[in-house]
């Protein structure tokens, strides 16, 4: 029996071990599974041989009691005990003697064969998840142990996503989907079969995107019919192989779509700049190599995990819901005015309101009064515009012309509020009431902040208000209509202390400027309902960090609208030193500084390589005949676009700006308003093609000059010492 015991072991290591190492799968594993495959140990094979024999001992007591045998038991029919059972199972591994043999002849051991093991020996190895060789499988026990969706590469940079009813993908970076069968939703927005590819950008700055198979109606068919049906919609698109492997794997209800790699003039354009190309595809640590892993990294995407994904909560999909089924049946256009603190997810609502909305109606108009994360233009302006193409991406991927735009100036309207509201009502006159407007306020809700939310409620007469509220969001009042009309506002007074007047929107559109009696005697106009919405957006901004993230998305939207510079045709970007400049006459153009008063002397050293708004004015400039012509006031004016002052020409009196308007809009601009909005740092530092002397770049910088320091940190003030800068900060400037 010992020796039978032994072979067996010996058989064991031979013939199982020595074909796994053989066979193991020819990549670089981790230090535990390289444990696992190599050649056990001599305390390994003592493990292993006691496992065994403990395993036949319980083995033949189980068919010992089968065969009539009681096992020993305790009084009063006690369990056996543990010290019983350990005998038995010494008495079964030890070895049995022999019987005496009658013939003077001694007959060699006989022997025995092992029982049957009641489990299979792979139970006493060790798991090895990375070594396994399944079986064949049943189509019906495929989809069932599948886990998500299936990819397949179809061709260099061009991969097919079938997903199964109401499945979910995740991914990061830019593609373009092509709905082949059924349907899918990305941010709200429907994709069906037989219409045009969208662009999709799932950046790294916000969270990532979607790609989810919805329930569709179909007509009552066999699943044959339908199986045919979809065989010939793959016909003229997929190869013989492709169509096989889709027929495979269909199910009913899927849907089936084309991931192509995106040759985005604007993606081109923000990656060739050094450090801006993990804004679209990051790079991390070791991913698992497969088939799948190798098609989507040809398409330009990664897959994602579930848990970081966008995902909103029952709050905001009722509220969703609710003014998509109003906008539906409401005979007049409605107004949503969506309001809330930063960081709660408000731009993230009005995109998706906007693509919902965009399922069953043509267009959707948006008013930005947002100045420091605006949506569809450069920051620091208020517009008005019509939408008519889905939104899929975030804002420096979406630049767009707007119906009609002024140049603010500036990320904030803190220190001028009144001019703000002026602007907002200069463009608010333009809306046609032709289609729902969707209003978007900023996430200043305290102090003075909350009471000019007031007097833009007031004055926009918006018919729903969305409320935004999160965990870190404290001290808000809940703006329902009765608390709007009781309560004060910046330049207006509650109806508790003047008498009520409804204006109509005709009579509303004439008064465009607040005169003094208007701001004692405020405006009125009919209640609305207001949605009181929860928000659980996950965001990585803080206290600390958030100014130099919200000025990192203010760079990117700057380099959005400069990308239009660029051919739409996919070769690689121009660099902006290399594009030709208009040349502006000082004396066909007025000038101002909108965020600072600059002494005339040094008002084109404020020009020079900076962000400038191209405006028209009503004033006529035409009778100077030197320049440059310097305005007094900055004027409430309509903005056709933006520049780049490239330089400043005193010999021959022109500016040279770079900009993406047409010539035919150019004729019109008369006035160019600097503001502070700046150009990111990397247009200056990555001048390629250049020789010598970068422009702009020196290093050479005299720090004697007033308002110049070595040392750049956060100030403190302390009684004893008065204002000084705390050395914790100190950063120096090479």
């Amino acid at each position: 029996m010992a020796d039978a015991e032994r072979r067996f072991n010996r058989a064991l290591y031979r013939s199982v071990w020595s074909k796994i190492y053989k066979i193991r799968p020819k990549l670089v594993l981790c230090r535990r599974d390289r444990l696992r495959l190599r050649a056990p140990g001599r305390c390994e094979r003592h493990r292993r041989r006691r496992r065994l024999l403990q395993a036949q001992a319980a083995h033949a007591g189980v068919r010992a009691g089968a065969a009539g045998e009681k096992p020993e038991v305790g009084a009063a029919g006690e369990k056996p005990r543990i010290g019983a059972a350990r005998k038995n199972l010494k008495a079964a591994a030890a070895p049995r003697p022999q019987a005496a043999s009658p013939s003077p002849a001694r007959d060699p051991p006989l022997s025995r064969p092992l029982a049957p093991l009641p489990f299979p020996i792979s139970a006493l190895l060790p798991a090895a998840p990375s070594v396994r060789f399944p079986g064949p499988l049943s189509p019906r026990a495929k989809r069932k142990k599948r886990r998500g969706p299936l990819v397949r590469q179809v061709g260099p940079g061009c991969a097919l996503l079938l997903l199964s009813v109401e499945e979910e993908f995740t991914f990061g970076g830019t593609c373009r989907l092509t709905c082949l069968y059924g349907e899918v939703e990305v941010f709200g927005y429907t994709i069906r079969q037989g219409q045009p590819p969208q662009d999709l950008f799932s950046t790294f700055t916000h969270s990532f995107m979607n790609i989810t198979s919805v329930h569709y109606s179909t007509p009552q068919k066999s699943m044959k019919e339908i199986r045919r049906e979809f065989r010939v919609l793959l016909r003229s698109r997929l190869t013989l192989e492709d169509r096989s492997w889709s027929i495979k794997n269909f199910s009913p209800l899927c849907s089936l779509v084309m991931l192509e790699q995106l040759k985005n003039s604007t993606v081109n354009f923000i990656t060739s700049y050094p450090g801006l190309s993990c804004v679209f595809m990051q790079e991390s640590g070791p991913v698992q190599i497969n088939s799948e892993s190798l098609a989507l990294r040809s398409v330009g995407i990664r897959k994602e995990k579930q848990r970081r994904k966008l995902t909103l909560t029952e709050s905001v999909r009722s509220a969703l819901e609710e003014l998509v089924n109003v906008a539906r049946e409401m005979d007049d256009c409605m107004v949503v005015l969506v309001c809330g603190a930063q960081d709660v997810g408000k731009s993230t609502f009005n995109k998706f309101l906007i693509n919902k909305l965009l399922k069953s109606i043509p267009c959707v108009d948006y008013l930005e009064c947002d100045l420091g994360q605006t949506e569809f233009t450069p920051p620091g302006c208020i517009s008005l515009l019509n939408i008519t193409e889905p939104v899929l991406g975030p804002p420096f991927t979406h630049q767009r012309t707007p119906q009609k735009m002024v140049y603010f100036g500036k990320p904030s309207c803190r220190n001028n509020c009144e001019n703000y509201i002026e602007i907002i009502k200069y463009v608010f006159s333009s809306y046609k009431r032709e289609s729902p407007l969707i209003i978007n306020t900023m996430g200043w809700v305290v102090d003075d902040g909350l009471l000019l939310l007031i007097d833009l409620i007031r004055l926009l007469a918006p018919t729903h208000v969305v409320q935004f509220t999160a965990a870190h969001v404290k001290n808000v009042p809940i703006l329902t209509p009765e608390y709007v009309e009781e309560t004060d506002g910046l330049y207006t007074k509650s109806k508790s202390k003047h008498r009520n007047r409804c204006f109509e929107f005709s009579e509303f559109g004439d008064n465009l400027e607040l005169t003094d009696e208007e701001k004692d005697s405020p405006i009125f106009l009919n209640g609305y309902k207001l949605f009181y919405v929860y928000s659980e957006f996950t965001f990585c901004k803080i206290v600390r960090n958030r100014e130099s993230h919200n000025r990192v998305l203010r760079g990117l939207a700057v380099l959005g609208y400069l990308s239009l510079l660029m051919p739409s045709e996919p070769k690689p970007p121009s660099f902006l030193p290399s594009l030709t400049p208009y040349q502006v006459p000082f004396n066909s153009v007025a000038l101002r500084i909108t965020h600072s008063d600059v002494a005339p002397t040094h008002v084109l050293y404020a020009v020079n390589a900076s962000w400038v708004g191209l405006c028209r004015i009503m004033d006529d400039i035409s009778g100077y005949t030197r320049g440059p012509i310097l305005l007094a006031q900055t004027p409430i004016c309509d903005c056709v676009g933006f520049g780049l002052c490239r330089g400043v020409d005193m010999e021959k009196r022109v500016y040279h700006i770079i900009t993406p308007v047409p010539p035919e809009e150019l004729k019109t601009v008369n006035c160019l308003l600097v503001g502070s909005v700046n150009i990111p740092p990397c247009i200056f530092c990555s001048q390629r093609g250049l020789e010598g002397t970068i422009p702009y770049i020196t290093t050479d910088y005299n720090f004697n000059l007033p308002g110049a320091s070595e040392r750049i940190g956060v100030r403190t003030v302390t009684e004893a010492e008065g204002m000084q800068i705390d050395p914790r900060f100190y950063q120096k400037i090479k």
